[in-house]
């Protein structure tokens, strides 16, 4: 038997301000998945988390899957949205010219 879908009342908070990222570090425990978002700004060697959120992995799943098809409808109306050429990796495009501090391990 199917249950009947549940709606939910969206409720944004009065004092609620968006934070700007630019790059989001995602790593996981056996149990959740966390999403860093970090700002990264021209000419500034540091990453500054912005905001923290802690998923489980269904709910992560669920949230890949809702930011796919996001992501397909905005290249539908407006394009295909083009990666950053010349780095392979998320890491390379944020870090790869940024050099250590003296005395600092590579």
């Amino acid at each position: 038997m199917t249950q009947p879908q549940r709606q939910v009342k969206l409720e944004l908070p009065a004092g609620l301000s968006a934070v700007y990222s630019n790059a989001v570090i995602v790593s996981q425990t056996n149990t959740e998945i966390v999403l860093d978002f970090i700002q990264v700004m021209p000419n500034d060697p540091r990453a500054r988390v912005q905001s923290r959120v802690v998923m489980t992995p269904t709910s992560a799943k669920a949230f890949l899957q809702a930011l796919s098809q996001n992501l397909e409808r905005y290249e539908q109306k407006h394009g295909e949205i083009q990666s950053q050429a010349g780095s392979s990796t998320l890491a390379d495009q944020l870090f790869g010219n940024v050099k250590p501090e003296d005395g600092e391990d590579e």
